[in-house]
């Protein structure tokens, strides 16, 4: 096992979360793996808002598909049991990257390549020794030297792939560079069986110019495929409830089921399907308390920049919305470089894929009591958003 290679990382964070109380048995996933990992050379790109499951479903599909560590102990018990699951459990090397530790351990884009490309290297050395590597070569040409002379295929599995894009020391030369590398890691390569990556932002291939056309993108908007996978159902959040009554004696219960529809429903599949915010419920059921457990940090104050510049005249629909409205928009995909956001329908689009509104049949809302409450408490903070709260509560 490695730190990236067949680490036990992903084992150890799905195992947690399979024996947490309010755990939701997602794994059927990786059935709809089985075929792309037997044609090889596939790559899919699910985009999710935060706190949707994104990073537990990517542990759980590098656990099962690893060799670093024998995961029967957790599949053995779930639905994909039930599947031809042997055939491919534990069967293949998966490198395992959460971009998010070292994007922060970085102070610079330069530190956190190196210190992937770094960790890799060590890695595929160790697990191949008897490969003639190049002296200098990149972790990219050892996986091709490896290919080469053995015929090992890899599954990326690639968390958080966007992460770095929010970090303050992050340039657009230095977005540039993100992307073409990780076009040279996956694109036209013979190495790669398979790979799954996750973010909240799609990829750029929206934007002119970019080079990553090889991924199938999944978002919550437009995409019905994988949807299931991610967020709670209103089924998932009954069994969930009546776990939490189980647990919980009578007169100790502060959450009611109707509160968790109120607090944590609202966002809806492309095909409408009504989705609870997973990561909501679960502290609620957990903490027996119905409360924002919403962070408004990062994008969100980027996107709240763009509504005091009060473009296409915003701040009227963002007091609407705080009201309990809901308007017209065209959203569209958000890219990950387009951050310069230049029209109302644009700022509306990276507010739903962020999770800050809702989209269904053309029109964009604050999709529940949760996120209300943060817009309410965002535009009394903020003296230059001040009006806005006095047109949403006049």
């Amino acid at each position: 096992m490695g730190y990236y290679l067949n680490s036990a990382s992903a084992f150890s964070l799905y195992e947690s979360e399979a024996n947490s109380p309010y755990f939701v048995d997602k794994s059927l996933l990786l059935k709809e793996l089985f075929p792309l990992v037997d044609a090889g050379n596939k790559h899919i790109c699910i985009t999710r808002p935060r706190r949707f499951g994104k990073s537990v479903m990517a542990a759980m599909v590098a656990a099962f598909f690893g060799k670093g560590i024998d995961s029967s102990s957790i599949f053995d018990t779930l639905k994909i049991s039930e599947k031809d699951a042997k055939n491919y459990m534990n069967q293949y090397n998966v490198i395992y990257i959460n971009f998010i530790k070292p994007s922060t351990l970085s102070r610079s884009y330069n530190g956190f390549i190196h210190r992937i490309e770094k960790g890799l290297t060590q890695d595929l050395r160790r697990a191949f020794p008897d490969v003639n590597f190049w002296e200098e070569a990149s972790p990219l040409e050892d996986l091709s030297v490896i290919y080469e002379e053995t015929g090992e295929k890899f599954i990326l599995v690639f968390d958080e792939w966007d992460c770095i894009f929010h970090k303050d020391y992050i340039t657009d030369e230095d977005r540039r560079s993100y992307i073409n590398w990780l076009a040279a890691l996956t694109k036209d390569t013979g190495y790669v069986r398979l790979s799954y990556m996750t973010g909240i932002l799609p990829i750029a291939k929206y934007s002119s110019g970019s080079i990553i056309n090889n991924f199938d993108e999944y978002t919550m908007a437009t995409d019905d495929k994988f949807s299931s996978y991610f967020g709670f159902t209103e089924s998932e959040v009954d069994e969930l409830y009546s776990r939490y009554e189980t647990r919980v004696r009578t007169g100790e219960r502060n959450v009611l089921r109707e509160d968790l529809k109120l607090w944590y429903d609202g966002y809806h599949t492309s095909t409408s399907e009504r989705i609870y915010n997973p990561r909501s419920v679960v502290y609620a059921l957990d903490r027996n308390r119905i409360r924002s457990y919403w962070s408004a940090t990062g994008p969100y104050s980027e996107i709240s920049n763009y509504i005091k510049k009060d473009r296409d005249d915003i701040k009227k629909d963002v007091a609407l919305m705080v009201s309990g409205e809901s308007i017209e928009a065209n959203v569209e995909e958000f890219a990950a470089t387009a951050m310069d956001l230049n029209t109302k329908d644009e700022i509306f689009s990276a507010m739903v894929v962020y999770g800050f509104l809702d989209y269904e049949d053309g029109k964009v809302r604050i999709p529940n009591r949760e996120l209300m409450d943060e817009f309410a408490k965002t535009i009394r903070e903020k003296n230059d958003l001040g009006y806005i709260n006095r047109l949403a509560t006049e």
